[in-house]
């Protein structure tokens, strides 16, 4: 006798999606020097009937919040685990900006291998172009 098999936590939340009937959901990566550019490409995702997510700190711009070095070290980390919670989360993921650096680039490699699609505005700057 063969039992069914078990979902996987991911199949389940591709399952909930879909009985919800949830438009797709991109998360938008890339350098915070690109928040000018994520904003429009937040509009243009949107426009396309797609729920984004994308990073809500600009820590390289002045804030109370992280001030404070070692509270704002905390808060990286923080972020850091938020973001990969949001790619988990998203079905595909889009890159912005002309620029990829180690935490992105790690971002992606996060992404691939829980099998997202990952697309770039700038496509020359993939770290597999």
């Amino acid at each position: 006798m063969s039992y069914p098999q078990a979902l996987t936590p991911e199949e389940k939340l591709a399952d909930a999606k879909r009985r919800l009937s949830l438009p797709r959901i991109v998360v938008i990566c890339g350098s915070t020097r690109f928040m000018a550019e994520m904003t429009e490409a937040d509009l243009r995702e949107t426009r396309a009937g797609k729920i984004v997510v994308r990073p809500g700190c600009d820590m390289k711009s002045p804030h109370e919040f992280w001030s404070d070095p070692v509270e704002a070290e905390m808060l990286k980390v923080r972020l850091d685990d938020l973001h990969r919670a949001k790619i988990r989360l998203a079905d595909e993921v889009l890159v912005v900006g002309d620029y990829i650096g180690d935490s992105t680039r790690s971002e992606i490699a996060y992404a691939r291998s829980l099998g997202k699609p990952v697309r770039f505005t700038h496509p020359e700057v993939a770290p597999d172009a």
